[in-house]
């Protein structure tokens, strides 16, 4: 191969690579307008695991808490997001500090505090309550508001209930959903480096 037709192929490769990331964020957003996509959210690290014993939610410092890391995680989230065109949107919490510290701190509008996001694991049982409770929630958002992108911020316990993937903390999920809010498929999209 003469190094003209290299230069060419290596010219090839490179735009192919940039057009397939355009694509790429093209289609995050997009998903995210269609009303057939939501997207799940674990919270940013929050040093520890669990929650201090005789912790109330309505008290953050009796809660396991953001890092400075976990902060600056998820500010590079909402930054993420922004560049796949996502600058504005329906963002709910669940009702732990650490997921409504993330959620703000994303940056993408407005956090509502959502009862349906809240972590079950204290107690297992309340699994499948809390999946349909969170259906339920992503059924009546969507019928809301279903040209605008919606971020969820939850917990590991909540997203593998309800998507069956175990994600790690500022780990994203786009999850498509049926008419009553329930998961049809999904791709799990990384915490951006930091």
């Amino acid at each position: 191969m003469s190094r003209f037709n290299q230069q060419i192929a290596a010219l090839i490769f490179i735009l192919s690579g940039f057009l397939i990331a355009v694509q790429a964020k093209a289609a995050l957003v997009d998903d995210l307008q269609d009303g057939q996509h939501i997207l799940l959210m674990r919270h940013a690290d929050a040093p520890g695991y669990g929650d201090p014993a005789a912790y109330v939610i309505a008290q953050c410092p009796t809660q396991r808490n953001l890092g400075d890391y976990g902060k600056k995680q998820a500010k590079a989230v909402g930054n993420w997001l922004a560049s796949q065109g996502i600058q504005n949107a329906q963002v709910l919490s669940s009702p732990w500090c650490r997921c409504i510290d993330t959620a703000n701190l994303l940056n993408k509008g407005p956090v509502k505090i959502e009862p349906a996001l809240g972590s079950f694991f204290d107690d297992m049982s309340l699994e499948k309550k809390q999946t349909k409770a969170l259906e339920a929630l992503i059924k009546s958002e969507l019928g809301k508001y279903s040209k605008t992108p919606i971020i969820l911020v939850t917990h590991h316990v909540n997203i593998q209930a309800y998507a069956g993937k175990v994600v790690d903390v500022g780990d994203m999920v786009l999850v498509r959903v049926n008419k009553n809010g329930a998961h049809i498929s999904h791709a799990i999209y990384p915490s951006p480096k930091i």
